[in-house]
């Protein structure tokens, strides 16, 4: 396993985004609210962490949802997943949403979703007049069936 040295700026008083386990890939990233937000169902809102990160040229960072929050609270990110390219320098903001039929309240200091950083290829385009053919072919949204 490759370690990957990213500079990291934490403008808030949390701990900055870490591992849970051994061998998590994403790391917990923590909401810096000045009060606590409440979402009523089916509203969206977005929540500062006060992290900024430097990726290195070939990588990005995923922001994704905490599997607990989602199935115990029906909150997830909206845009899922967010990502952060390499040459961004703002903060990182979570939009977060929640799906569920009740008001839902986020702390200062929750755990709100997760960022994995991975490597990534850059397309260079290579135009033709026609792909070649697969088995598959251009079947897709459900054409395999459910069973």
């Amino acid at each position: 396993m490759e370690n990957i040295e990213v500079k990291i700026v934490n403008r808030g008083p949390h701990a900055l985004p870490a591992y849970s386990t051994e061998q998590s890939a994403g790391m917990d990233l923590r909401a810096w609210l000045d009060q606590p937000v409440t979402l009523q169902p089916l509203e969206r809102a977005m929540l500062h962490t006060g992290i900024y990160i430097a990726l290195p040229q070939g990588y990005e960072c995923q922001i994704r949802p905490r599997s607990g929050l989602a199935l115990k609270r029906g909150l997830t990110v909206l845009n899922t997943p967010g990502t952060i390219d390499a040459d961004y320098r703002g903060e990182v903001c979570v939009i977060i949403a929640n799906l569920s039929n009740e008001p839902q309240t986020i702390e200062d200091g929750e755990r709100i979703c997760q960022m994995v950083v991975a490597r990534h290829e850059t397309v260079q385009w290579l135009p033709v007049e026609e792909l070649d053919d697969t088995e598959r072919g251009a079947g897709g949204f459900g054409h395999t069936g459910t069973k």
